[in-house]
Formats: structure tokens, C-alpha cells, sequence
């Protein structure tokens, strides 16, 4: 499994929530297996996401479009504030202590 993970801020969660859940459709056929939204507990206006995918490539390729027709967009991203921290993750494996 692979992990588009994501954080940023933003000026209205309710307004970004809205803009987010406008496209689980698309993030479904776009390859996301599963996601998860978190806030730190000392900042409402901040969003961390992680987006489940089967391979890096598909991880890759969503991250690209997030960049050039969904963050690009006031439209689409209304909410967002400044650029997005991303990261693509894979399991490490055991990690020996």
C-alpha cells in the first residue's frame, strides 16, 4: 500500500470540507483506496491527508493532478492557503528497536 500523504492550511475547514468531499467521486476512480482527514488539536485551520493507493505510480499520477487542475483552481481548492506539503509513503517494514 501507498500513502499520498498530505498537509496544509486553511482559511475555512467548512469550506474545504465541502470542496473535499465535491470530489470522492473523482478520487475513486482516480485510484484511492481509502483516506483519512485529521487537524491538530491547536489548529483548527490546518488539514492533514492521507490518501491510500495500490501503487506509487497511481500515487504519483493523483499528486500531479492535485497540483495542476485542483490546487491550481480557486474553484476547485477554494479554501486552501499557500502551497501543500506532500509526501508518497511506503510501509517501512520492521523497524528493529
Amino acid at each position: 500500500m501507498t500513502t499520498l500523504h498530505i498537509e496544509h492550511e486553511v482559511s475555512d475547514f467548512d469550506v474545504w470540507s465541502t470542496a473535499f468531499a465535491k470530489f470522492e467521486d473523482f478520487r475513486q476512480q482516480a485510484g484511492v483506496r481509502a483516506h483519512s482527514v485529521r487537524r491538530p488539536v491547536d489548529n483548527p485551520k490546518y488539514v492533514v491527508i492521507d490518501l491510500e493507493f495500490d501503487t506509487v505510480p497511481g500515487a504519483e499520477a493523483f499528486l500531479e493532478t492535485l497540483r495542476t487542475k485542483i490546487w491550481a483552481s480557486p474553484t476547485n481548492a477554494p479554501a486552501l492557503v499557500g502551497t501543500p506539503l506532500t509526501a508518497i509513503l511506503q510501509d517501512a517494514g520492521p523497524v528493529e528497536a
